[in-house]
């Protein structure tokens, strides 16, 4: 985008605005205390004496660094532009206005994708993830429906450059599924995927109906992150009823021809999860006890979050069971998020897996909040 001098300035000068409003929401002049303490405590010739205590201070010195580098970097160019603007505007010419937007561009792009790097810093981000879809009360048209969103996330991993895996599927009676749960692993799946959860709603004409009335459909997606083995979930074997049945979807005539498909019931919770990925039980049972205590971990988390919510004084819809997304295909194409009001009438592609800017929309949505809430 070119921009005249003039908007060139306002612009300028509203982004530096944006920039310490985020630089003090992120408490990032503390971390940039800390850092200068850190440091002059690392050269210090006498921390050296001991050890262990100065393996621990280069250590936190580093990854303060790593993580407020780029932020500096930014601040820096961000506070000499203005400078630069008036240098250049003298003798400046159509080149130099060019190289000049060129480098407000730059460095936007810069703020935005550190912004975003910082939306996908949580503790579980960088996970593997679960994702769990099930359709709602409806039958054959809401089942239908939980397919599609299947083929929906398979398509997005692929174009991601994911590796999904298909580790449970149960058909349905005459179309589409009753469960299916995927497993991605990749660059940050969960810190991505984690947008998903909650009820997906549905609007079109249906292709079961010989009426071809409207019909309306829901199903729900729940995304949990792969839990580490230094992760402690208490499980205990008394809680749990295992049931083992013949696999339903695809894997090779051993698969379905034995009993190697495993579901295990969290009795007091009520969780139910299941695998036949593998021709071997034991394989599948360890995959379902892996999503057993992903979903187990995330209702803590999420039973956490909303306790310090409450203590906060803060009302927050439960993610779980509310509807976050609606897909129109019929009177008109539209899908919108409803959480960011972010919306877009291409649904063709988003069904082909285009979640990216739903995706970038809810991280940034994420972003404000959390700087809001620390302003």
């Amino acid at each position: 985008m070119d921009r005249s001098l003039k908007e060139l300035k306002k612009q300028t000068t509203e982004m530096i605005e944006s920039f310490q409003t985020y630089w003090t929401a992120q408490n990032f002049q503390e971390d940039y205390d800390r850092l200068l303490s850190l440091i002059e405590k690392a050269n210090d010739p006498k921390l050296w004496d001991s050890p262990d205590q100065a393996k621990n201070v280069t250590q936190k010195r580093n990854e303060l660094q790593m993580k407020l580098d780029p932020w500096l970097g930014l601040k820096k160019e961000l506070l000499d532009f203005p400078d630069l603007i008036e240098l250049t505007s003298e003798e400046m010419g159509e080149s130099g206005l060019k190289s000049l937007n060129d480098d407000f561009d730059r460095m936007f792009e810069s703020f935005e994708n550190l912004q975003m790097l910082d939306a996908l810093s949580g503790k579980d981000d960088g996970k593997a993830a679960f994702i769990n879809i099930h359709p709602g009360a409806g039958g054959t048209e809401s089942q239908d429906w939980a397919d599609m969103l299947l083929r929906m996330y398979t398509r997005f991993a692929e174009q991601k450059g994911y590796r999904a895996e298909l580790v449970d599927y149960q058909p349905g009676e005459t179309a589409g599924i009753k469960n299916a749960t995927l497993y991605i692993q990749g660059d940050h799946p969960f810190g991505y995927l984690k947008c998903e959860s909650g009820v997906h709603r549905l609007v079109r004409i249906s292709p079961f109906d010989s009426n071809k009335r409207r019909h309306t459909s829901f199903a729900s997606v729940y995304v949990t992150p792969e839990v580490d083995d230094d992760i402690q979930v208490n499980i205990e074997e008394k809680d749990l009823r295992v049931d083992v049945y013949r696999s339903s979807g695809a894997g090779g005539q051993h698969v379905n021809t034995t009993d190697s498909a495993v579901r295990i019931t969290h009795i007091p919770t009520g969780v139910v999860v299941s695998c036949q990925m593998e021709r071997s039980q034991i394989k599948n049972r360890d995959t379902a006890m892996k999503m057993l205590k992903a979903r187990l971990y995330e209702m803590e988390k999420q039973k956490a979050e909303e306790e310090n919510a409450k203590k906060a004084g803060e009302k927050r819809d439960i993610a779980w069971g509310s509807q976050i997304r609606s897909y129109v295909f019929h009177p008109y194409n539209l899908v919108k998020d409803h959480r960011t009001d972010f919306e877009t009438g291409n649904v063709h592609a988003v069904m082909d897996g285009d979640l990216e800017d739903f995706i970038i929309a809810y991280l940034k949505y994420l972003t404000n909040q959390k700087a809001n809430a620390k302003v």
